[in-house]
């Protein structure tokens, strides 16, 4: 390809899916849905001007890296202490069964293999703690008490659904599902996550130092970025991918992280919120990238929707979606209107489930049919939740806010 051709595939690109994401938010819908359109529209499912070349996916990949940076840097694990154990019943609820009905729809009722089907149960357990935190602030509940139980859920099914990627991705590339795949990857989670914030600390000091003499404008997000990119090729060289190295330097430099066993590794929260400031113009431009080639990779032509397998498979992944998620809340004493809340709180897969998919279809787990499936529950999904949100909250929220006040 010739470079001004790549540059017209780049604009294309770009300005697309803000346009779409524009018409999303518009629409109340989250932005990420506007950005998937956008590859629909302009890859082989619609229009088919652009194709997903290997530049583009090159800059995909970056994009995923960052925004699994984001979601750590903006990970608040205190937040699961304030909201206590209710938060951590509602996220084992929320993971362990949607990774149990998923498995069971795909290797008992759709005869799929043993990799797929775990595929397809991962993918369900994602929580978008983007959008579900985004409406909560939205309707100034975010500090209400179903709003802690909801964001300390979300956050620990960030966590759990990463260490499972990491497992998943193993597992395609080590030869299938076996104990010692489970252990090497548990052991380099469990020490990846232990000295990445030691590593990242003392980086963020030097940084820091430098930061306050140097004359050049741009020295965070160079070194920022410098240091996702070594934590990245660092997970994938000892076996994980890449975007693991991404979530744990987020974590690892977040004004709210903390090192376990109770040996605390206190940030300068000041600097940690600059770091946020510098870097999100340059998340922003990338992670796009990502969800519009997400939307490229996706060719709706070759799906036979005249074949019930593609219907019955969404529709059945769909009910396991919703229910698998709405369960948690009633294992928990809150009132009944703010069990329905927390519920449907949890069901957007956003951006989390869509790397999930993305992850399966790159490693040649889950076939066009299936990637296709996935992506419609990821998107039904998606959209669903925020608008149920606001429905419940303007018919319950003086009853939550009388429960506040006894």
């Amino acid at each position: 390809m010739q470079t001004h051709d790549f540059f017209l595939i780049l604009l294309a690109i770009l300005l697309t899916a803000r346009i779409f994401a524009e018409l999303a938010a518009k629409l109340k819908a989250p932005s990420v849905i506007g950005e998937l359109l956008a590859g629909v529209v302009l890859g082989p499912s619609l229009l088919g001007w652009i194709e997903p070349i290997d530049a583009i996916k090159l800059m995909a990949e970056i994009g995923i890296i960052l925004l699994l940076f984001e979601v750590g840097l903006e990970t608040d694990p205190k937040q699961l202490a304030r909201a206590g154990l209710k938060s951590i019943v509602v996220a084992l609820a929320g993971f362990g069964l949607p990774l149990l009905l998923g498995f069971g729809a795909g290797y008992w009722i759709f005869d799929l293999s043993l990799l797929v089907s775990l595929y397809i149960g991962g993918t369900l357990t994602a929580t978008s703690i983007g959008i579900t935190a985004r409406v909560l602030t939205d309707l100034k509940r975010h500090h209400a008490p179903e709003g802690q139980v909801i964001l300390g859920a979300a956050i620990l099914d960030d966590v759990m659904g990463v260490i499972l990627l990491a497992l998943l991705y193993e597992f395609s590339i080590g030869g299938g599902v076996t104990l010692g795949n489970t252990g090497k990857v548990t052991m380099f989670v469990a020490a990846f996550f232990i000295l990445a914030p030691v590593a990242a600390k003392l980086m963020s000091i030097i940084i820091k130092r430098f930061n306050a003499t140097t004359e050049i404008p741009g020295l965070i997000p160079t070194t920022i970025v410098s240091l996702v990119l070594f934590f990245a090729w660092l997970a994938h060289s000892m076996g994980a991918p890449e975007l693991l190295g991404g979530f744990a330097a987020g974590l690892a430099l977040s004004r709210r992280f903390f090192l376990p066993f109770g040996a605390a590794l206190h940030a300068d929260p000041s600097f940690a919120e600059h770091i946020e400031t510098e870097m999100k113009p340059i998340i922003h431009l990338f992670t796009p990238i990502f969800f519009v080639m997400v939307g490229l990779s996706l060719n709706l032509r070759e799906i036979d929707w005249s074949s019930s397998f593609i219907w019955i498979f969404s529709i059945t992944l769909m009910i396991a979606a919703i229910v698998g998620k709405l369960v948690g809340p009633w294992l928990i004493r809150e009132s009944w209107p703010a069990r329905w809340i927390i519920g449907v709180a949890m069901i957007p897969r956003g951006e989390v489930g869509l790397i999930f998919a993305e992850l399966g279809r790159v490693s040649g787990i889950l076939n066009n049919e299936i990637y296709a499936g996935m992506i419609i529950v990821i998107a039904f999904t998606t959209v669903l939740s925020p608008f149920v949100m606001k429905e419940l909250y303007s018919r319950f929220n003086h009853r939550l806010q009388a429960a506040e006040g006894l």
